[in-house]
């Protein structure tokens, strides 16, 4: 049987798995759905329409599975689905969809949610994330696999940060990052490759060398933008890192895409 405190509130219509934990002061509203080892540690709202993978631990006052923060929403039902072994922290917002969008939020697995990070309505995102304290994503946005936000950032509704990239503290990030970028400032803008993830992923100094030569054709090269894309394309065909930013630059997004200061 799942524990639940005395002073929590669960909907009869709610899903617990067996070991399930609900700590004080929290509620569980109706659809929710709660998967194996899930930990709530206490003062957790999930308001409902929501499911939380097994063993992701949701830390006191975050309020999961709200209202979207929508002025067409009328009460209509739309979901939020989180992964697995997500950790949550304290105050973090997590909106359900919209019915003018894909009507649910998703998230992916192994992801850290600092403190006070916010999702949006109909948000995309992908595995092992890490938003940093009050990191905020606008409705609408897409952001792929080890990702890192940092702090105080915010992407920009309808938004996209490709897989593997890194946004600095504070950046304001009104146009698309390309995968393994590292965008910042205020508004961010491309300041090369995120060569730290790079390194802790385990890219070797030869595959790195490759990785950023491919970078400069692209982003610092002569003649016009959509040519340099084609050359890069056929000149680094085996380099999968390279052809999934081709992929990405070549979509037609609903942001221009981020590029490098002056």
């Amino acid at each position: 049987m799942a524990l639940i405190h005395p002073s929590a509130i669960v909907d009869g219509s709610a899903v617990l798995a067996d070991d399930v934990v609900v700590g004080p002061w929290s509620t569980v509203g109706p659809g929710v759905v709660l998967g194996e080892g899930v930990h709530l540690v206490s003062h957790v709202v999930i308001q409902q329409d929501t499911t939380v993978g097994a063993r992701t631990a949701i830390h006191p006052f975050a309020v999961i599975g709200g209202d979207p923060q929508h002025n067409g929403y009328r009460g209509e039902p739309v979901r939020l689905e989180i992964g697995a072994d997500n950790v949550i922290r304290e105050h973090c917002t997590f909106n359900r969809g919209t019915p003018q969008g894909s009507g649910v939020t998703r998230i992916g697995s192994n992801g850290l949610f600092m403190t006070g990070a916010h999702i949006g309505h109909d948000a995309v995102v992908g595995d092992n994330v890490v938003m940093a304290n009050n990191a905020t994503l606008g409705g609408h946005a897409q952001v792929g696999d080890k990702v890192f936000l940092g702090g105080l950032c915010a992407v920009h509704q309808n938004g996209r940060v490709g897989q593997g990239a890194i946004v600095g503290g504070l950046a304001a990030v009104t146009r698309d990052v390309i995968p393994y970028g590292s965008a910042w400032g205020n508004h961010a803008r491309l300041h090369g490759l995120n060569l730290v993830g790079l390194k802790r992923k385990g890219y070797g100094k030869d595959a790195i060398r490759r990785l950023l030569a491919a970078y400069r054709d692209l982003f610092e090269g002569q003649g016009v933008f959509a040519d340099r894309i084609d050359e890069v394309s056929a000149d680094y065909a085996d380099l999968p890192e390279i052809m999934e930013i081709v992929t990405f630059t070549r979509e037609a997004g609903k942001r221009p895409l981020c590029l490098p200061g002056e």
